[in-house]
């Protein structure tokens, strides 16, 4: 096995020397640096992620707690951080909310208990002012739409923003009776992914000189049969409907269903866009449009966060909110009928890499 000492040999520098390169010092000189990156290439030396950590006092382990796993959107997610944080050399332990703030709470006190060196919260529930739960010494970044009373490590989707995309593309579309499934107005005390992607869709159409109908909001919980049902009761109050906006793409699949249940076309009759760009949404018939989050520089800089937390690297009053950027898909779902289907991208690298 190639140790430490054997790099330093190989480079002809000491084993300190070799640790503050390994670990990433930048006090380092940059030729010596390429002389001992050298030596561990040609050595084949790996760093004993468990020694070190046990010395560090950390166990190598964070926590991810979602709300679920069994749904296209947290899947990916969950598999993304999976492959991100091994980048840092941590393994992941997944943790089920349920949706309810007693998972999400209990989730906090797990990682404490288990001793994982931080958690990535999906927070749904957690109030504003739930913000001292999150801003102990113990390192949390959560991922979710709402806000809190004070600051704390938070990455968000720009879910306002994505609802303002999907609202212009239907318009431009020629759609002039739009509505939404999953959509849900906020009554001023609380802000979540619902109202957020409600209240962008709202302000865009009143931008471009339209109200949106409170009747046109369906308020549904995000089930395929849920969504597919809301259309039935969207129809009886809006029968001219000729443009949906879903919450997720889960939610749209579901309404597509239920149009044809209907015996209405999409196109044709109602042009529908999802949120959230899963890879069903390019596999339905007709292909989806959707909103895509940059899911990957999101968990990335969620990672971040908590990497920079666990180093003690940033002050304790040093908390940080990033938004993670928004990207229209247009699919088969919102084509103009009069000519071709406007795609997608061709495939060609992960359409979701990078910051957008």
């Amino acid at each position: 096995m190639v140790t430490m000492q054997d790099v330093a040999r190989r480079a002809g520098v000491s084993a300190m020397t070799v640790s503050n390169v390994v670990n990433e010092r930048h006090y380092v000189r940059e030729e010596t640096r390429r002389k001992v990156s050298a030596a561990i290439e040609e050595l084949g030396y790996t760093v004993n992620t468990t020694a070190r950590n046990l010395r560090q006092g950390r166990t190598g382990v964070i926590g991810l707690a979602l709300s679920e796993i069994d749904r296209p959107y947290f899947g990916r997610l969950s598999a993304l951080v999976v492959r991100r944080a091994r980048q840092h050399g941590y393994e992941v332990v997944i943790e089920i909310t349920g949706d309810r703030r007693e998972g999400e709470m209990a989730a906090i006190q797990h990682s404490r208990l288990r001793s994982y060196d931080g958690l990535l919260l999906y927070a749904s529930q957690l109030k504003a002012d739930d913000s001292s739960l999150l801003r102990a010494d113990y390192p949390i970044v959560l991922f979710g739409e709402r806000t809190y009373t004070t600051p704390v490590d938070h990455v968000v989707v720009a879910n306002a923003e994505g609802g303002a995309l999907a609202a212009r593309h239907l318009l431009e579309r020629g759609c002039s009776r739009l509505a939404m499934v999953g959509g849900r107005w906020s009554d001023g005390d609380d802000a979540d992914v619902a109202t957020a992607r409600t209240q962008g869709f709202a302000d865009a159409l009143r931008d471009a000189g339209q109200v949106l109908d409170p009747e046109a909001v369906r308020d549904t919980p995000y089930t395929l049969p849920a969504s597919r049902d809301a259309v039935g009761s969207l129809l009886a109050v809006m029968p001219d409907v000729d443009g949906i906006f879903c919450a997720t793409d889960w939610v749209a699949l579901g309404v597509m269903r239920g149009l044809a249940d209907h015996g209405l076309r999409i196109p044709e009759d109602v042009k529908v866009i999802g949120f959230d760009d899963v890879e069903e949404a390019a596999f339905a018939r007709p292909s989806l449009s959707s909103i895509a989050p940059d899911l990957v520089g999101m968990v990335d800089a969620a990672l971040g966060l908590l990497v920079e937390r666990v180093a003690g690297s940033r002050g304790a009053d040093d908390y940080r909110e990033v938004v993670g950027g928004v990207q229209l898909r247009a699919r088969e779902s919102t084509a103009d009928e009069r000519g071709p289907a406007i795609r997608a991208p061709e495939a060609g690298g992960d359409p979701h890499a990078g910051r957008r």
